[in-house]
């Protein structure tokens, strides 16, 4: 069980990790057909969709990347606690 734990922390560290990378590079102009940007629209599009139908935007800024970074390091946290 140790080992499916630390593999679940491991992912959730790896997917913020690429969820900030994809909002980083939102402030730049790359096009979004570029092949990594397509990777990593479909690494991070499926936990980020669900949270935009939950919190709005602020203006023109989308701040979910941000909620979906916390929700991950806290669930990697509560899991690194068990491992």
């Amino acid at each position: 069980m140790s080992v499916f734990l630390s593999f679940i922390n491991y992912l959730c560290q790896a997917l913020a990790l690429i969820i900030l990378i994809r909002a980083i590079l939102s402030w730049f102009p790359v096009s979004p057909h570029n092949p990594i940007m397509v990777l990593l629209y479909r690494i991070t599009e499926p936990i980020l969709a669900p949270l935009r139908r939950i919190i709005p935007r602020i203006g023109m800024v989308d701040i979910t990347p941000a909620i979906a970074i916390i929700i991950l390091l806290i669930i990697a946290s509560v899991i690194g606690v068990y491992v």
